[in-house]
């Protein structure tokens, strides 16, 4: 079997496709959607790096996972192809992203104040995805704006910034490194 090439050059002009073979401009939001949701999915993978705990471990690689589908999903103009089954988010990720949340929360002391990233490299990165996911959350709104999109899929990806939050607060609790407490009074 011949190896497929890197480049083709189709991109050289700005244009790029979707999985249903439509040009758009690499500035359509399903470009921008599917590129943040890339970028998180990176960001997570450096984490994943830093992470000491197997279950975490484990878990930002199934959230890898589920994130290369909706890439997928945001690549795919569903008013010209039908979107595979694997791409979609159902209510049962869903749910298993709250039950993460609420155990990892469980094991943290109570929030009184806010928090600033840091104490941790690990802390540090997951507020970097917690971050990047915003604006993967805000750009697949923005697409949402010009298509019908999938309910589930915006809720997923809520629901992961809520948990890299909880992860960044856990990865500084397993370090035993005390959280950075917002000062308010700064001057």
């Amino acid at each position: 079997m011949k190896k497929s090439s890197i480049y083709t050059g189709f991109g050289d002009k700005g244009k790029t496709s979707l999985a249903s073979g439509a040009t758009i401009s690499k500035t359509n939001p399903h470009v921008e959607a599917y590129g943040t949701i890339d970028e998180l999915n990176t960001w997570i993978g450096l984490l994943v790096t830093e992470m000491e705990e197997t279950g975490i471990v484990a878990l930002l690689h199934w959230i890898q996972h589920k994130l290369f589908a909706i890439g997928a999903y945001m690549a795919t103009d569903t008013t010209l192809s039908v979107l595979r089954n694997e791409n979609r988010i159902t209510s049962e990720h869903i749910a298993r992203i709250e039950q993460e949340i609420d155990a990892f929360d469980s094991e943290l002391p109570a929030l009184h104040a806010f928090v600033l990233p840091g104490g941790c490299r690990a802390n540090a990165l997951a507020n970097v995805c917690r971050t990047v996911c915003r604006r993967a959350e805000r750009e697949i709104v923005r697409l949402y704006e010009t298509i019908s999109g999938d309910e589930n899929t915006l809720i997923f990806i809520n629901r992961l910034s809520d948990l890299l939050f909880v992860v960044a607060r856990y990865a500084n609790f397993q370090k035993k490194v005390d959280e950075i407490i917002w000062d308010n009074t700064c001057k």
